[in-house]
């Protein structure tokens, strides 16, 4: 069973009270169609000529571009928007549609593809909308109910207990000389519980491919989505007496904004925001959503193979500056480790349509590339999300992402079983989705690598498991108890296909 609020895995979040369903994310009781029963075609579309795309163009890594790439790019049509000379990665705008098929015949280019399947700018599938944020009544009634350590909406924060971040907190709330990239829809900074601990600094907007460093580029308008603010406090909200807290307090976080006014994550903004992330000093990059358009990249089609390559290049060259790199494993209640799954919303951005794919050759990425901790998601009850993915080999680690509150109810004062975190503009609101999984694990991360500040990021992936609550198997699992198994949980106690090595553990991280 795949809960029909949580199919949609572009950005992996289920907002509560939002007002559109799309590829963005889905409500309860929505379900979608393609708007063709056509095979979606196994390589991008071409566009025809004068219709411009944009690309990568991968080169040999750690030598820089040859200028005779570049010279090629432009002789076929090609316009560069930018070079990643240290990982050979090359953005490329061009209105030729057979662009990609040349330049990958030429000399040094070891891959190339489009990055998306409509033309620029991309047209929309539907707008996100907004997660209907908590009254003046809900604040005050929550405020009642803090204690006097207690920011005044924590009585509402079941998931911080769930992995004992409030007793953490009594030891340390994590170190202002760690910094978390969020790597998303955009942050607003000027909200009162992201302020106190924003790096401008670390902070850039990357939709472009490119970086753009204008103040306040990070930022999401109002017009887009408020997932990325909303990452952001769950992960460093700040223990200030003002709204919520996050699950490392004294950390800093930065905005590093991926993502189109239309909601996608296209290949050439992930590269470029795991670069800035890489030469700004950033300790942990959080990274919950997959890249568009398409939901797994398939190696064996020459235009998808070179999104995987060009991304992975970005993530392990961020990796070896430094930064654990966390992502969600998305909202379809898909087996990752299975033989076969269906991919019916690929690509998202034009025409999608139902194709299998064999998830050993197509991968969703980042999540699933290696060297990033791949996290699912739990619920208040601390079993595994009705939507969460899952896989033997495939999950890390687990933390709370939340549930319907049906399926999984918090115990009180908690009265809502989805994830509580702020929305620009000095409110906050409920979320659910492996999108609020991940930045649990990567405020857990935060406060592993305030306490050991010299640890390399293997050395923190390794700890965040060994320092992880094992948990068996759920099993039988019948989240919504009408008789029929909804997932198969595979492995043992300390490594299965729903937890990974555990629940993440915020007490352990901080406790030498």
């Amino acid at each position: 069973m795949t809960a029909p609020w949580a199919r949609s895995r572009r950005i992996a979040a289920v907002p509560l009270g939002m007002a559109v369903a799309s590829a963005l994310a889905f409500l309860p009781n929505t379900a979608v169609a393609a708007d063709s029963p056509a095979q979606a075609t196994a390589g991008a579309q071409q566009a025809a000529d004068g219709e411009s795309l944009s690309y990568v163009v991968n080169t040999r890594p750690g030598h820089g571009v040859p200028q005779s790439v570049k010279r090629a790019v432009t002789d076929n049509g090609g316009t560069i928007v930018t070079s990643y000379d240290r990982i050979g990665v090359l953005v490329v705008h061009s209105k030729k549609a057979d662009f990609a098929e040349k330049i990958r015949k030429v000399k040094g280019v070891e891959s190339a593809g489009a990055t998306r399947t409509a033309p620029l700018p991309a047209q929309s599938t539907g707008d996100m909308g907004t997660p209907k944020a908590l009254s003046a009544a809900q604040v005050k009634a929550a405020s009642a109910q803090a204690a006097g350590d207690q920011d005044p909406l924590q009585p509402l924060q079941w998931d911080l207990p769930a992995i004992k971040a409030d007793q953490a907190h009594k030891v340390s709330m994590g170190s202002p000389d760690v910094t978390v990239a969020v790597i998303d829809t955009g942050v607003d900074d000027t909200h009162p519980d992201i302020a106190p601990n924003f790096d401008r600094a670390a902070s850039v907007n990357c939709v472009s491919g490119k970086p753009n460093t204008a103040d306040g580029a990070w930022r999401p308008t109002a017009e887009e989505s408020p997932h990325g603010t909303h990452v952001a406090g769950e992960i460093a909200g700040a223990k200030n007496g003002v709204g919520m807290t996050g699950v490392a307090p004294g950390v800093k976080v930065s905005g590093i904004k991926v993502s189109t006014t239309e909601g996608f994550f296209y290949t050439e903004a992930v590269v470029c925001g795991f670069m800035w992330a890489a030469e700004h000093g950033v300790d942990v990059t959080n990274n919950s959503y997959y890249t568009d358009p398409w939901n797994f990249n398939c190696k064996d089609d020459p235009d998808q193979a070179a999104l995987v390559e060009a991304v992975s290049r970005a993530t392990r060259y961020a990796e070896k500056k430094g930064a654990v790199n966390v992502a969600a494993a998305g909202n379809d209640n898909n087996d990752l480790a299975s033989d076969e799954l269906l991919d019916p919303s690929s690509p998202n951005d034009s025409e999608p349509g139902d194709r299998k794919i064999d998830p050993s050759k197509c991968l969703d990425i980042p999540a699933q590339l290696p060297g990033v901790m791949t996290v699912s998601a739990t619920g208040a009850k601390g079993i595994k999300s009705s939507f969460s993915n899952y896989g033997l080999g495939v999950i890390d680690i687990a933390a709370p992402g939340g549930d319907r509150t049906a399926y999984q109810t918090p115990d009180a004062p908690a009265n809502n079983g989805l994830i509580l975190g702020p929305l620009p503009g000095g409110k906050w609101g409920y979320m659910a989705g492996t999108s609020m999984a991940s930045p649990h694990v990567a405020g857990v991360a935060a406060l592993v690598k305030s306490t050991y500040p010299h640890a390399p990021a293997a050395a923190v992936r390794a700890l965040l498991k060994a320092q992880a609550t094992a948990t068996e198997c759920t099993t039988p699992y019948d989240i919504d108890k009408d008789g029929k198994i909804d997932a198969v949980c595979e492995g043992g106690k300390n490594r299965n296909g729903f937890y990974g090595a555990g629940i993440t553990d915020a007490l352990k991280a901080v406790t030498r």
